[in-house]
């Protein structure tokens, strides 16, 4: 059901219940001042009978009114006199069905004759006379309803207006949700520009920042979606032609020296694909999420194991001789809070750039520190232009030899993000080598690191 809709039903039920309620507190209202206004007159007129007859006074009846003067009006009112023996002194056609009661002073309710009355009696000081004024209620329903049937008549003849007002300015203040559906509705796929919030009304505005929350969120993820496949098909462009081209050269080798030494390019063009097919799988892993999969104290000595059992064989390869530096007990390495996956993924990606780039015979510590770590290599310092292009994708120093897809900085950073983390470079302590440090984003902020 729509919310126009819903609104018109409550309104359209609860209007004439509100009307009846106001009608019914209206014709009590009415009532009672109907009540205090007949009773006024009741006690004058009980007190004018009492002033005016002498106490000698013969009993009297007195006549009827001639027909249609007032007969009407006169056959709703009553009036008795009685003196203190309990004769009748003064008495009119419908005040003989008064009962005297001597003992009774002020307002009575009374059944005569199938019709109520309302009576009121009045002592006088002696005792010697007893008044009773007396009016049919009739009399007061009657002039009641009167009073609220010409209310009633232009109430009912306004409902109906009021009813179709109410419809309209529903209808009109939902004015702007059916803009904004409008305009959500001919917005294309890719249309994510952000909705006027100002102009909103108040009610509407927490949901339009939302949904522009939303529509930068879908934005930024599309970007990267778009650049991470731009750059994936860019990337993946040279080695496939190059896997192309060496497996052309085995196929047609001859010579068995000469196939054998086209195998070895081939399986190593083949090592790279996979690698950076890996990496490319991981960064796409990382980048859409906003926080760590599981968060938890994080052990370095079994995360150091498997990184050096890594990077090993490359190590190996290179010459390169691996080394940790621990803090002296009891002093906790680094306290962090995170995953150990991704962690060791970090400092994978980190010792083997490290290596990689170390000349041969040099070395590459990991120094953990109190609020930190540090992975440093004993190679030629990076120029300013260098560590600015760090952690910039597919990018690869010029010189560089070893295989690789310049996505290791850029993994390492998103998973340095994604726990709070910073990733800064500079040179070693003696302008030499390259430190790649990694601390907490207020503490590298204080350090003054180069930012990748």
């Amino acid at each position: 059901m729509s919310l126009q809709k819903r609104l018109l039903i409550y309104l359209l039920a609860c209007a004439p219940l509100v009307w009846g309620v106001a009608l019914l507190v209206s014709a009590d209202r009415a009532r009672e001042e109907v009540n205090e206004l007949f009773d006024t007159e009741l006690i004058r007129l009980a007190r004018q009978v009492q002033s005016t007859i002498p106490a000698a006074l013969q009993p009297v009846q007195l006549p009827a009114s001639p027909a249609g003067q007032g007969e009407a009006d006169l056959q709703d009112m009553a009036i008795a006199v009685w003196d203190a023996q309990g004769r009748t002194l003064l008495v009119d056609r419908e005040g003989a069905q008064l009962p005297r009661r001597a003992d009774t002073s002020g307002f009575v309710d009374l059944a005569l004759a199938g019709d109520t009355w309302r009576v009121y009696y009045l002592q006088s000081a002696d005792g010697g006379l007893l008044v009773a004024a007396g009016q049919r209620t009739d009399e007061r329903d009657e002039l009641v309803q009167s009073l609220v049937g010409s209310q009633l008549l232009p109430w009912l003849l306004v409902l109906p207006v009021l009813l179709l007002v109410m419809a309209w300015a529903v209808r009109q203040a939902l004015a702007p949700v059916r803009q904004l559906t409008a305009d959500v509705q001919r917005r294309s796929a890719d249309a994510l520009q952000p909705v006027a919030v100002a102009e909103a009304p108040a009610e509407l505005q927490p949901l339009l920042q939302a949904m522009n929350d939303l529509f930068l969120r879908i934005d930024t993820t599309l970007a990267r979606e778009r650049r991470f496949t731009a750059d994936a098909s860019h990337e993946l462009r040279t080695p496939l032609a190059v896997l192309r081209a060496q497996w052309q050269v085995v196929d047609r080798a001859t010579d068995p020296a000469q196939r054998a030494q086209a195998a070895v390019k081939l399986e190593a063009g083949l090592d790279r694909m996979d690698r950076l097919v890996g990496q490319l799988l991981a960064l796409s892993r990382l980048e859409a999420t906003d926080k760590p999969p599981n968060s938890a104290s994080v052990d370095w000595e079994p995360i150091m194991v498997q990184v050096f059992s890594d990077v090993l064989p490359l190590a190996e390869r290179r010459q390169v001789e691996l080394g940790c530096d621990w803090p002296p007990a009891p002093q906790r390495p680094f306290p962090l809070a995170g995953d150990s996956e991704l962690l060791t993924v970090l400092l994978r990606n980190l010792v083997d750039n490290a290596v990689r780039y170390a000349p041969p015979g040099t070395s590459v510590v990991v120094r953990f520190l109190a609020d930190g770590l540090e992975v440093a290599n004993a190679g030629p310092a990076l120029t300013a232009d260098a560590l600015a292009r760090l952690g910039e994708r597919f990018h690869r120093p010029d010189g560089q030899h070893e295989s690789g897809s310049g996505l290791g900085v850029s993994i390492a950073q998103r998973i340095a993000a994604l726990h709070g983390l910073a990733l800064r470079y500079r040179a070693g302590p003696d302008g030499s080598g390259v430190v790649a440090a990694l601390c907490r984003r207020a503490e590298s902020d204080r350090r003054g690191f180069s930012v990748p």
